[in-house]
């Protein structure tokens, strides 16, 4: 099976134009119910945000920002960074946030190619956004929710203004992008159906609580915490920084949506057991979901036993706004796809190139699109054809249900001895170790093939990579086993807590010098 069919698109939000719109409809209804709560604890009612939103905009006004300019904003979660991606909106800028922890070189790439009116520093929670503050020579201004750095940008041409939702809202530069920078256009139609689209999936009211940790900087977080709050009328609670015991402490005081990435589950479940504890108990949480890496069965039955919650799963990327696929499972069951392509999107692998299991490069269509690229028109043309597929770069299936299984990326794939090994499959099996707290694989040339190694996160004490790979030669072919297993204390990771792969053999090349120096 090759395709997907596409199902009703929800409506939340669909007399919107602009996003900012959402909190201002919200503030009009239930203007003292709780819209955000700062990463201090601090809660602003709708009503407070909305007015919140407007200081931001007229300070961003008197910098000189107007329709079509771009704003930069160096941020960590914080209720500063959600006024400013909202104020952007409403004098039709565009938000370009980006993560703080990002080096000097890469935020000057992306200043010189974003060309933003003004920049903002969410100093007063962040030592390297205020470090770049330093730099820039920003001055500190004071608004509703605390001290922020702001300072001029190099500027440049202001992009048209059209009236509509199709109009640019933010840009997001994606994560470990090399060379040039690739800078993602989100539409302001394509942030109101994404959110509107995560919070129908999700079930959400406007009486939940949604645990903020994941950045606001990232696509997950920007539509799957943020926008699916502002849809929705739920209270979104930012936390700056992930923490496992912030986390707990936030389960216990009242969250109820957790979305999260599987390295976030892992440590809290870490945490609790250093407790003495086994499961979650006394929280309100009523759904878990897991997204940004491949699910495996072992450890989706920890979760779930933890949580005694079904845990859900996802699939999108920044290019289509986060969601593409979502699961609606009952506890217990052992799917591991995916799910279905959510309401109103269109999925299928390419027709033109499936292996004879039926696995190809991903393809979606629909609202949740990116525009394009900033500035780039031919990198455009190359992910998004005439007919409005957009090239995911991921690998997968879809069975007879229409569920997706997601089995790498493209470029990820390891070819050993003429044989494909997907990453996923040896994760799963390494994951599927009481004793592996989390697992990365990628493959290395070596003598004219190519090796798979791993690289494993254990408990404490850690077990011998050889009995790892006793663990691994039950469950996989000979072919598909890591050549090498580092066993490491920590696997290099973005803010959002997704592992950056391509990082893994420059980070550990030492230990991997002085395996090979022993193997000769």
């Amino acid at each position: 099976m090759t395709s997907a069919k596409m199902a009703p698109a929800p409506q939340a939000g669909e007399t919107a134009r602009r996003i900012h719109e959402l909190i201002g409809w919200q503030a009009a209804r239930r203007g003292a119910a709780p819209g955000l709560v700062d990463c201090d604890g601090r809660v602003l009612s709708h009503a407070e945000y909305d007015a919140a939103i407007a200081e931001m905009a007229a300070l961003l006004r008197g910098r000189g920002v107007a329709g079509g300019d771009r704003v930069l904003i160096v941020a960590e979660n914080c209720a500063a960074t959600a006024l400013a991606i909202f104020a952007s909106s409403r004098l039709d800028a565009i938000a370009v946030p980006v993560n703080a922890r990002m080096t000097e070189a890469e935020l000057d790439r992306i200043t010189a190619h974003a060309r933003p009116r003004a920049i903002l520093y969410t100093s007063h929670v962040s030592p390297e956004a205020r470090a770049h503050a330093g730099t820039a020579k920003a001055e500190e201004v004071a608004t509703a929710t605390g001290d922020i750095a702001v300072a001029a940008g190099p500027g440049g041409t202001s992009e048209p203004v059209g009236a509509g939702a199709g109009q640019v809202g933010v840009i997001l530069y994606t994560t470990g992008t090399t060379g040039d920078p690739k800078g993602v256009m989100l539409t302001h139609a394509n942030l109101l159906f994404a959110g509107a689209s995560s919070a129908a999936m999700r079930g959400m009211l406007p009486e939940d609580r949604i645990y903020g940790a994941l950045p606001l900087t990232h696509v997950f977080g920007l539509a799957s915490m943020l926008m699916a709050g502002a849809s929705c009328g739920a209270c979104v609670q930012l936390e700056t920084r992930f923490a496992p015991d912030r986390l707990l402490a936030a389960l216990k005081d009242g969250t109820t949506i957790l979305p999260a990435v599987p390295q976030m589950h892992a440590l809290l479940m870490k945490h609790t057991a250093s407790l003495g504890l086994d499961r979650l108990e006394g929280a309100k949480l009523r759904y878990v979901s897991s997204g940004a890496a491949p699910l495996d069965p072992a450890w989706k039955r920890k979760a779930e036993a933890f949580y005694g919650l079904p845990l859900q799963n996802g699939y999108g990327m920044t290019e289509s706004t986060a969601g593409i696929c979502g699961t609606r499972n009952p506890i217990g069951t052992p799917d591991v796809s995916v799910g279905p392509a959510l309401p109103g999107i269109e999925i299928r692998i390419d027709p033109q190139a499936q292996d004879a299991e039926g696995v190809g490069e991903i393809h979606t269509r629909g609202p949740h699109v990116m525009k394009g690229y900033y500035r780039n028109p031919e990198a455009t043309a190359q992910v998004i054809d005439a007919k409005g597929w957009l090239r995911t770069g991921d690998l997968g299936k879809i069975d007879a249900e229409g569920r997706l299984h997601v089995v790498g990326r493209c470029k990820e794939l390891i070819i050993r001895s003429g044989f494909n090994v997907y990453p996923p499959e040896v994760e799963a099996a390494l994951n599927d170790h009481p004793q592996v707290v989390q697992a990365a694989v990628v493959g290395r040339a070596r003598g004219g093939n190519e090796e798979v190694l791993a690289f494993v996160q254990c408990t404490d004490p850690a077990p011998a990579p050889a009995a790892l790979k006793a663990h691994v030669s039950e469950r996989l072919s000979s072919y598909k086993r890591p050549s090498k297993i580092l066993i490491v204390d920590r696997l290099p990771a973005a803010a959002t807590g997704k592992i950056l792969k391509h990082k893994l053999l420059g980070t550990f090349a030492d230990r991997l010098a002085a395996l090979d120096a022993e193997e000769n």
